[in-house]
């Protein structure tokens, strides 16, 4: 059974960091690619960054120089780091990967940043 399951999410000032951490189980994990989505409601969903089983990454262009998305193939966990965080950046955040054609998200994790 494919699971995620993302922390590190909460509250933060404009110009603060965040690091949120999505932790996957029932995959071979070095062998695909995550992702990080997000979504503010009633809107659509929005891949924020991607990292490949080889490590290659990209970003959305407005997180371009503020996220960072890395792996860790130890301990099967994808994070992105996110600094100077905007008030546009509340959302909630979401992690996901594929197997075999199918998409596995996790439940998502809210982040909110105060003007």
């Amino acid at each position: 059974q494919v699971r995620l399951v993302e922390s590190g999410g909460g509250l933060v000032q404009a110009g603060g960091s965040l690091k949120l951490s999505c932790a996957v189980s029932g995959i071979n994990f070095k062998l695909h690619e995550l992702n990080w989505y997000r979504q503010v409601a009633g809107e659509q969903r929005e891949l924020v960054a991607s990292i490949t089983s080889t490590g290659s990454t990209s970003y959305t262009e407005s997180v371009k120089g503020r996220f960072t998305i890395s792996r860790n193939n130890v301990w099967n966990t994808v994070s992105l780091q996110m600094n100077s965080l905007k008030p546009e950046d509340t959302a909630r955040y979401y992690c996901k990967t594929r197997r075999q054609g199918l998409d596995y998200w996790g439940q998502g994790t809210q982040v909110t940043v105060s003007p």
